[in-house]
């Protein structure tokens, strides 16, 4: 145990300047000759050819040339070890191919064609799966729907494995005959979801049915499920129907197209990537041709077709030029399909799998549409309109349901084909009347370019349209859309505007208005002036108030704002629009006003790029972050806190007043006033009042004038009233440590005076967890952190002259003894170890930093021997302090703790204590002993401290270091 006789404290004088010097590495003379790290290197590279060998020996012949090279580069030989690595062979792979056979071989090489046949359409090409979504999120009905399962799909007939081919044969076509014969039963009053779900199970029961041998059955859903796209009975529902209808086939076709692919190649081989008909097996063609017959069997029209278009690739097996012949027939079988939605959508298959198997074909692909064209008469024939009577479906409805075909069978036409062959469909358009619903496909087929050079033309077309078919509007919002991808010819544009405004003003419903004018006013912005945008906002703003319409438009006006923000990025000719704050009025909603201010502010953040004080856009921005602000209550989550705080401090960090540092000074106080409730908000703006007052030193050079002196104590003022305001303990208490240091920085001594001794006052309310992320955590860690940096401050804070000497830390050291710390932790010995070295650095003749301006201690004292007296006494209180707290650890259980105390102890006295006092010295060599005692010490800590007082002992003024050194011993652990 360490002897517990009162130790006077005697400080060890430092030389700061010295010990600097002697920390610096040792400064070596460097001959560089042709050597500089900075020069690139040259590397000579030998290229040797082996001559002869023999036993050990060789004879080459060398060339060697120098080039300036990358070691590293050299090193790879231009390659990627991990792209080498992922290129090669992986051995387990290898291993399993091995044992698997053909059926890996056949996988790898129908992946390696999936994606050849992928790449054939080019990435520009949109695949019916972006469409999909779309389509049945926008088709949807609430009538009644029916389905007809078939019986036989219950359960299959299992044939036992001994059974004769042809009995085999026999069954199926018994089974197919069953399925002719109408062995069936009927759902009705289905829900959308129900009949939703209806087709999944069947599609899940093809891939079971294909998965257990069961062909035929395959075969019978995929019929049943083909004659269900014959029937109309709720119209409105049919390009829905289509879709889930569809992926049922393509399930079918792949199961089909594998399973011929598998019978093609034996073990050894696969089929080439371009394979012909030839390089089949009989076996594989026998198959595919058996497939072939079985669907020609098929008696009703749409069923044979939409099977056979499903195998259609499978054509490739038989025939090398059997797709090309195939796909004429398909289209004529078309003719014979009488509904004309139910035709253009076969006509839509047929095209989406033409594109998939030979997208080079287009001669069929325009047979399907000027197919179209000649029956589009039908229409407005009886039986249609009967149709439309009985299901009171109106007409501008019905067309709607022909978009996604049309759209389709278009853009499969339209992709990568001449510009002639837009204006052959124009031509062809203008025959029909100028036919609203093939002008709309037209428009959004077409490439943009093509359309924005023709867009006078196409405007004209929209006027001669009839009306009452497909809605104007509707072209308008296409024609829109090509216009905001692409520039029509500059003369035409602001007479392309004054005529689809025209009509797009005279619209009376508000959501058919706001949808054109949120295409519309891309285009304007992109090529028009404020002026412009303010008429088409007064214009919105006119059209969406009677009756409060914006309420249902909420997503098109916000969408409008964002392409206004999108083109606008000088936000004082923006804010200058005298409609855009009228405009942003509408969004009367809190949670979307509040979006739509975040998206004003993200944009401003991301595009202001200088700091700006112009009144017009403070004004609108003060107006934009209050009503952030204010949407904050006390259930907004803590993370929408913080995003709308960012916000906020990201519009103040940009606003500068330049040398006008009293209006910068208010700007911040109304800051402070309409932003209180959010803290980050309020921390940013003592932040930025510190950086003013900091700014002003630099400005006066830190000669402050009487007016100067007077603002940064307005700054200090500012801060000193506001960080009572925050809720964070942490926050204020390094609010205050700053804002002193700032003060004492500007000279403001009385204000550092008070800020310190807030935080003195603070420490006791520090709780011992504290809220991190929503995670509680213990806060000694934290506060540990605070206290040195302070300790770190008070060496420069001047003694008030009405206090006693060292004021600041003897209440600090108060504080600190009352302080409730964590049960089991040392935390108040580290902070006496650290107090011992700040008193210590005070009783230097002149300290290690100062601030500039400010007389520290050491020039208001200049060593006087009652200061010095005072300093030891603490000293050696805290000295008795930390030593009985080391005789309490004596328990077993706190061994460890103990040594890590004592060497950290033995360590402080070494640097801050004059261990040329006997009384210092033995307990230093008391402290290395029990360090040791008990073997907890960590051996390499010990052992580099020995070897570095003995480096020391070396320097003159340490040479008592020598005798010191020679009575710590070190003690095994055994």
């Amino acid at each position: 145990t360490v002897k517990m006789s009162s130790i006077q404290w005697h400080s060890r004088w430092r030389n700061y300047k010295q010990e600097k010097e002697s920390c610096h590495l040792e400064r070596v003379t460097v001959e560089f000759g042709e050597y500089h790290p900075l020069k690139p290197i040259t590397v000579t590279d030998s290229k040797t050819k082996k001559i002869a060998r023999k036993g050990s020996t060789s004879s080459t012949s060398s060339s060697s040339s120098s080039s300036i090279m990358d070691p590293l580069s050299t090193m790879l030989d231009g390659t990627d070890p991990l792209s080498i690595f992922a290129a090669s062979t992986d051995p387990l792979s290898a291993a399993a191919s091995v044992s698997s056979g053909k059926s890996n071989i056949l996988e790898g090489g129908r992946k390696k064609r999936e994606k050849e046949d992928e790449m054939a359409l080019g990435i520009d090409f949109e695949p019916w799966t972006a469409k999909r979504s779309e389509i049945l999120a926008r088709y949807t009905t609430t009538e009644k729907l029916s389905i007809n399962l078939f019986m036989g799909l219950e359960k299959g007939k299992a044939t036992s494995p001994g059974s004769a081919v042809s009995e085999k044969v026999r069954t199926r076509l018994e089974e197919l005959d069953d399925l002719e014969e109408g062995s069936q039963k009927e759902l009705l009053n289905l829900t959308q979801q129900d009949y939703v779900n209806r087709i999944e199970e069947l599609n899940q029961s093809l891939k079971d049915a294909w998965a257990t041998d069961q062909k035929v059955k395959a075969l019978k859903i995929v019929i049943q499920c083909s004659k269900l796209l014959s029937e109309t009975t709720v119209i409105q529902f049919y390009p829905s129907k289509f879709v889930l209808i569809t992926d049922i086939l393509d399930t079918f076709g792949k199961l089909v197209y594998d399973r011929i692919l598998s019978m093609c190649a034996d073990n050894r081989s696969t089929l080439p990537e371009n394979f012909n008909p030839e390089d089949v097996s009989d076996t594989a063609r026998e198959t595919c041709l058996n497939w072939f017959f079985k669907i020609a069997s098929i008696r009703e029209l749409i069923p044979r077709f939409y099977v056979e278009a499903a195998i259609l690739k499978c054509n490739k097996f038989v025939s090398k030029a059997g797709i090309s012949e195939i796909l004429p027939r398909l289209t004529s079988m078309i003719r014979g399909i009488g509904d004309p939605l139910v035709a253009v959508y076969a006509r839509a298959y047929l095209c989406r799998v033409g594109m998939d198997v030979a997208p080079q074909l287009k001669e069929n692909l325009n047979k399907n549409f000027f197919d179209f064209l000649l029956t589009f008469k039908q229409i407005h024939g009886d039986t249609v309109q009967n149709q439309l009577v009985v299901q009171r479906v109106e007409m501008p409805v019905y067309l709607t349901l022909y978009s996604p075909a049309i759209d389709w069978i278009l853009q499969c036409i339209a992709y990568q084909a001449p510009e002639t062959l837009l204006t052959e469909m124009m031509e062809r358009c203008k025959k029909l009347g100028n036919n609203a619903l093939l002008l709309n496909s037209i428009m959004s087929a077409f490439r943009a370019e093509f359309i924005a050079a023709r867009a006078m033309d196409f405007i004209g077309m929209i006027k001669e349209c009839d009306e009452s078919g497909f809605p104007k509007h509707l072209l308008f919002h296409s024609l829109g859309q090509n216009l905001a991808l692409s520039d029509p010819p500059e003369n035409d544009r602001l007479q392309i505007l004054n005529e689809a405004w025209k009509v797009i003003t005279k619209l009376k419903n508000p959501q058919d208005y706001v949808k054109c004018a949120d295409v519309w006013i891309e285009y304007t912005c992109k090529h028009f002036s404020k002026r412009e945008i303010n008429t088409v906002l007064a214009d919105v703003i006119k059209h969406m108030t009677p009756d409060r319409a914006f309420e249902d438009a909420y997503p098109q006006l916000r969408s409008i704002i964002q392409k206004i923000l999108d083109h606008f990025h000088d936000f004082a000719v923006l804010f200058s629009v005298e409609k855009f704050l009228p405009f942003l009025d509408m969004f009367q909603k809190e949670s979307v006003r509040v979006e739509v201010c975040k998206c004003i502010m993200e944009a401003f953040i991301k595009h202001q790029q200088e700091l700006t004080r112009d009144p017009v856009i403070l004004n609108a921005l003060l107006h934009v972050c209050k009503t952030m602000h204010d949407s904050v209550n006390a259930l907004t989550l803590e993370d929408e806190k913080r995003s709308l705080a960012v916000l906020i401090n990201g519009f103040i960090r940009m606003v500068s007043f330049g040398r006008d540092f009293e209006q910068q000074l208010s700007f911040y106080v109304e800051a402070r006033c309409l932003f209180c409730n959010l803290e980050p908000v309020v921390v940013q703006l003592i932040h930025s009042v510190n950086q003013l007052a900091m700014e002003t030193r630099r400005v006066m050079k830190g000669n402050h004038s009487r007016k100067t002196a007077s603002f940064v104590r307005a700054c200090a003022a500012y801060c000193f009233i506001t960080i009572p305001s925050l809720t964070n303990i942490f926050s204020r208490l390094n609010l205050y440590l700053l804002s002193g240091q700032v003060a004492l920085s500007n000279q403001c001594l009385s204000q550092a005076d008070a800020f310190l001794k807030a935080a003195v006052s603070l420490v006791p309310e520090v709780p011992k967890m504290i809220s991190i992320d929503g995670k509680m955590r213990q806060s000694e860690g934290f506060l540990l952190d605070f206290l040195s940096n302070f300790f770190s401050t008070l060496l420069v804070v001047p003694d008030h002259p009405e206090h006693e000497v060292l004021y600041l830390v003897r209440g600090l050291l108060n504080v600190i003894q009352d302080y409730t710390w964590e049960d089991n932790s040392d935390a108040k010995i580290q902070v006496y170890t650290n107090v011992l070295h700040l008193l210590t650095a005070i009783t230097q003749d002149t300290y290690l930093y100062h601030v500039d301006k400010v007389d520290s201690n050491d020039n208001l004292y200049g060593g006087d021997p009652k200061f010095l007296a005072e300093i030891n006494k603490l000293c050696e209180t805290l000295i008795g302090q930390i030593l009985d707290h080391l005789k309490a650890l004596g328990k077993d259980e706190t061994l460890k703790r103990q040594s890590a105390l004592a060497l950290s102890l033995f360590n402080t006295l070494l640097i801050t204590g004059d261990l040329k006092n006997n009384k210092l010295n033995q307990l230093a060599t008391n402290l290395w002993n029990l360090a040791q005692k008990h073997g907890f010490a960590d051996t390499k800590t010990v052992v580099r401290t020995l070897e570095y007082i003995k480096r020391q002992s070396k320097l003159p003024e340490m040479s008592h270091f020598s005798e010191l050194a020679a009575r710590l011993p070190l003690q095994s652990r055994t």
